[in-house]
């Protein structure tokens, strides 16, 4: 039997009005419909109705895990220093780690993911090529002390996260292991009910080869993937990459400085010379790891540093100041140009191909260059795409202009490798007698953030409308007021409670008929059940709350159709 709750009992108060200091869809309806509460900035309460949408998102999870032979574990939040200082975490996360110390000067940190922990259990638990493949998962809370925390429990500083862990013994085993939670993660989200794009993405700090993104796309969403219209192409921005293609046979003139007075900015540039920015080549100085590193990319692109971030990690990339310059007569503010540049290391998008001609900086100052040829009079250290990718960009797979759209990432999976066996030395006696290394996948879902990505896709005017498999209940029962419709509303509930339909009743006395027809809305279980102004006669009016379809029905035939 299923439970009926009531909601003269339940901790739940609906607002009329959003938030203050709510921007998101799903900030102010979660608030508003008594879904969570706000304790301080970036931390919040699961209230009864919040804490069901959780672990049913959590159950579909664990389901769907379990189906693929893996094993739920508990590591503890609260984690040893030693670790994360082995793996270079400790100091790679900067100031997102949560660092504290206990009273013998021990320290610690809250967890922000679980790679070294499960590394070093699996190290002290197995031993054998027999004893793998593994899979491990635990649905936990994690901690970052993001600088902004905001949209609610999108992007808080304390959020549940299912984060697992594969171990197998051969590059063919981790392929298999990643495919199966491949297919776990699409039998999720489609569970959930949430819309989603596989993306190609980055693996940044986490390090590995294979990495893909899960996102939903909203409007509220913090990620940007392109999406070709044309082909299956999908992928992070930051994982977009063009082929260099190297211009042959052109004849270029010799390159020729050009006197340019007050033209640090590539508009003034552009302007002076009558040439559209494009024809312009910037370079960009920033310091990696304290090295001044020039970045080199078409004059009417932007670098975009997370992506430049990502491509370096595990460095840290800054900009460069104005005391960087001092002691470099090499550089000149505003007029670098990327040849004569002997003492610093010079990274270029593919666009800045061999054979391109560029008006650049001449290293001098209100001095440019023309006809600065690459590969004639500069050459590129490395090649990375760097640019801030733009509507239209043609597709690396086919060509096609790309489309740009926001998106909240849900889930994220990696090809780790050996990097952390690597770290802890994880290695398993093989078939042939000798050590064999480890090699690991991670794979995380956002719990919290689905439950955010759910409330953003599935809401109207009116408020949330949740699919069916992660609703707080299946169907919201209405009295509309009077004694004989409160009677018919709570027998109909503990009928259809006692063949398993999860009711929630709203039977509170003194609250006008309109006030509850506006919090069934607001609350978004999928079915309203109205014992109405015909409950005399035992007919009741069912609502489809996503499609607002409303049918008349007896008693039987609503209990009937609500159980089948």
């Amino acid at each position: 039997m299923a439970q009926v709750q009531r909601m003269s009992r339940l901790l739940v108060k609906t607002l009329r009005d959003d938030p203050a200091d709510a921007e998101t869809l799903s900030h102010k309806l979660l608030v508003r419909a008594g879904y969570v509460r706000r304790n301080s900035a970036g931390i919040w309460s699961w209230l009864p109705l919040g804490k069901k949408v959780l672990d049913n998102v959590s159950r579909v999870v664990r389901e769907e895990m379990d189906a693929i032979g893996a094993q739920e574990v508990l590591l503890p939040a609260l984690l040893p220093k030693e670790p994360y200082e082995a793996s270079a975490r400790w100091e790679e996360y900067g100031d997102l780690l949560f660092r504290l110390k206990d009273r013998k000067g021990g320290e610690y940190l809250l967890g922000p993911t679980h790679e070294e922990i499960f590394t070093l259990v699996v190290k002290d638990q197995v031993s054998s090529y027999k004893d793998l493949p593994v899979m491990l998962y635990q649905i936990q809370t994690k901690y970052r002390d993001e600088a902004r925390p905001r949209s609610g429990v999108l992007r808080g500083r304390e959020f549940q996260m299912k984060d697992s862990y594969s171990f197998d013994t051969t590059d063919e085993g981790l392929a298999e292991s990643y495919r199966l939670h491949r297919e776990a993660y699409q039998k999720i989200f489609a569970r959930l009910g949430l819309d989603y794009r596989i993306v190609s993405a980055v693996s940044g700090a986490m390090g590995g080869s294979a990495s893909e993104e899960f996102l939903a796309p909203a409007a509220a969403g913090e990620d940007t993937f392109v999406d070709c219209p044309n082909c299956d192409y999908a992928a992070n921005t930051e994982a977009v990459t063009f082929a260099l293609t190297p211009v042959e046979g052109a004849a270029h003139p010799a390159a020729e400085e050009l006197d340019t007075p007050d033209t640090p900015t590539i508009e003034s540039l552009a302007e002076l010379l009558g040439v559209p920015a494009s024809a312009t080549l910037k370079n960009l100085l920033v310091k990696v790891d304290g090295e001044i590193v020039a970045v080199g990319v078409p004059g009417n692109r932007e670098v975009d540093l997370g992506k430049l971030g990502e491509h370096l990690a595990p460095a840290v990339v800054e900009l460069v100041t104005a005391e960087d310059f001092e002691g470099r007569p090499d550089l000149v503010r505003g007029y670098v140009g990327p040849q004569g540049l002997e003492k610093v290391r010079y990274l270029a998008d593919p666009r800045v191909a061999p054979g391109t001609s560029w008006i650049t900086g001449a290293n001098k100052q209100d001095t440019h260059a023309r006809n600065v040829v690459c590969g004639r009079d500069f050459e590129v250290d490395q090649y990375l795409d760097v640019v801030v990718v733009e509507e239209g960009d043609p597709c690396p797979k086919c060509g096609t202009g790309l489309k740009l759209d926001r998106a909240i990432e849900i889930g994220h999976i990696f090809q780790l490798g050996r990097k952390y066996a690597d770290t802890f030395q994880l290695d398993v006696l093989g078939q042939n007698g000798k050590p064999v290394r480890v090699t690991m996948g991670s794979y995380g879902i956002g719990v919290s953030r689905a439950v955010a990505a759910l409330a953003e896709q599935h809401a109207d005017e009116q408020g949330l409308y949740w699919p069916k498999e992660i609703a707080p209940a299946d169907v919201h029962v209405v009295a509309a007021g009077k004694a004989l419709q409160t009677e018919l509303a709570l027998d109909v509930s503990e009928k259809l409670a006692a063949a398993g339909v999860r009711v929630l009743v709203d039977e509170r006395p003194g609250v006008s008929p309109g006030v509850k027809f506006t919090d069934a809305e607001l609350i978004g279980v999928p079915q309203i059940l109205v014992a109405g102004r015909r409950s005399g006669e035992g007919v009741v009016e069912l609502k489809d709350r996503r499609t607002g379809e409303r049918e008349e029905l007896t008693v039987e035939e609503a209990i009937a159709r609500l159980t089948a």
